[in-house]
C-alpha cells in the first residue's frame, strides 16, 4: 500500500513480518542466554525504541528497562564523530548485567563511546543487541552480540529509524530516496 511515507522508499530491505520473526529469534536467544539473571534493558533512544518494545515482550524473563538519549547524527546522514548524552540512565547499573538496544550500529561511535562510559559505570557485563548492523560505515572496532539483519551501505529508514526525525513509523525497513536527503544536505 502506496502512501506518503512509503513514497520516499527506494526498495524495502524487511517486510514487517521478516522483522517480527527475526525479533522473536533474538529474544528466544536472549531469554536462554540471560535465563535466571534479572538483566537491564538499556535502549538508546528514539531509535531503538520500536524494536525495544518489541524485543523485551519477546524475551519472558525477569528484566528491567532504562533509556538512554545518546546522539551523533544531529539530522544529518552521516555520524559526526561527537557523541552527546543527553538523558543518562536513572539507576545505579552497578553489578547488573546491561543489555545495551540500538537501532543500528553503522561507524560504531556512539557504542563504542556506551561500552566505556558504562563500564566506568560499573556495570558487570555489557551486551551489545542492534537491529541492524552496517559494517561498511563502521570507523571504530566494534561488534553486536546479537544482530537483526546486516544492511547494505545506504541510508535505511523504518522500524524506529529516522531521516530528521521522520519516517519511525514504517513498519518495514527501507533505502531511503536519496534525493530526499540531498535536497535536504545542500540547504
Amino acid at each position: 500500500m502506496k502512501n506518503e511515507l512509503t513514497n520516499d522508499i527506494l526498495k524495502v530491505l524487511y517486510t514487517e513480518e521478516e522483522i517480527r520473526a527475526r525479533v522473536r529469534e533474538l529474544g528466544a536467544e536472549l531469554s536462554e542466554r540471560f535465563a535466571g539473571r534479572e538483566p537491564l534493558f538499556v535502549g538508546i533512544l528514539k531509535g531503538s525504541l520500536i524494536f525495544l518494545a518489541d524485543l523485551i515482550r519477546a524475551c519472558p524473563i525477569r528484566c528491567d528497562l532504562e533509556m538512554m538519549a545518546v546522539s551523533s547524527y544531529e539530522n544529518s546522514t552521516v555520524s559526526s564523530g561527537r557523541v552527546r548524552i543527553n538523558h543518562d540512565l536513572q539507576q545505579d547499573v552497578r553489578g547488573r548485567d546491561l543489555i545495551i538496544v540500538e537501532d543500528i550500529l553503522d561507524s560504531g561511535n556512539t557504542l563504542a563511546f556506551l561500552q566505556e562510559y558504562l563500564k566506568t559505570k560499573g556495570a558487570a557485563s555489557i551486551t551489545i543487541v542492534t537491529l541492524l548492523d552496517k559494517p561498511s560505515g563502521r570507523r571504530k572496532a566494534v561488534t553486536a552480540d546479537y544482530v537483526g539483519f546486516t544492511v547494505p551501505d545506504a541510508f535505511v529508514v523504518g522500524y524506529g529509524l529516522d531521516y530528521a526525525q521522520f519516517y519511525r513509523n514504517l513498519p518495514c525497513i527501507g533505502v531511503l530516496k536519496p534525493e530526499i536527503y540531498e535536497k535536504q544536505d545542500r540547504t
